[in-house]
C-alpha cells in the first residue's frame, strides 16, 4: 500500500535517532475513537490528537500552530487563546490543513509540527503516558513510540490547553 510520504520521514526519523517504535496498519479512522477501535492494546488516553489550530495575534499576524493532547479530551479555546494573547482561535479548514501538510488529510495529522514548520504545543497531561499512539501522516498508519522520546525530537512547548 501507498502512503503519504511523510509516513516514511517520521520513520526515518525515529530510526536515525534510535528510538523504540512499533507501527500499525489498518482500516481508514478519522476520529480520535475510531482509532482507538483499531488499536485495542492502546486507549483513548494514549493517542496523540494532533489538531491544526489558525491563531490570530493582531490583523496582520495570524498563524497556525499544531496542539497535541491525549485523544480522549477536547482543547479548551479560551485557555490557547489566552495562551498565545490571541483575538481568536479557530480550528484549521480541511484545505488549510492540506495546505500546512503537504496534503494530509484531518484525522492523518501526525503530532510533529516541525515537519510542517509549526509550533508545538504538548498538554501535559499526554506526557504522563510511557508510550503515545498517532496517525502518522495517513488515515491508514499509526505509529506507537516512548513518550519521552516524542518530547525529545519534537521539543514541544508544554502548556495545559484541555
Amino acid at each position: 500500500m501507498t502512503y503519504h510520504p511523510t509516513v516514511k520521514q517520521i520513520i526515518s526519523l525515529l530510526t536515525e535517532h534510535e528510538c523504540w517504535f512499533t507501527t500499525f496498519e489498518h482500516e481508514p479512522t478519522t476520529t480520535s475513537e475510531e482509532s482507538a477501535n483499531v488499536r485495542p492494546e492502546y486507549t483513548l488516553h494514549h493517542g496523540a490528537k494532533a489538531m491544526i489550530v489558525r491563531v490570530k495575534i493582531s490583523e496582520t499576524n495570524k498563524k497556525y500552530v499544531m496542539l497535541v493532547f491525549p485523544g480522549d479530551h477536547k482543547f479548551d479555546r479560551q485557555k490557547v487563546q489566552y495562551f498565545f494573547e490571541a483575538k481568536d482561535v479557530r480550528l484549521a479548514t480541511p484545505e488549510e490543513v492540506g495546505a500546512q501538510t503537504g496534503g494530509i488529510q484531518i484525522g492523518g495529522v501526525p503530532p510533529f509540527g516541525q515537519l510542517f514548520g509549526m509550533e508545538v504545543i504538548v498538554d501535559p497531561s499526554l506526557l504522563e503516558n510511557e508510550q503515545m499512539i498517532f496517525n502518522a501522516g495517513d488515515r491508514c498508519f499509526s505509529i506507537a513510540m516512548r513518550t519521552a522520546d516524542y518530547k525529545n525530537l519534537v521539543h514541544p512547548v508544554i502548556a495545559k490547553m484541555i
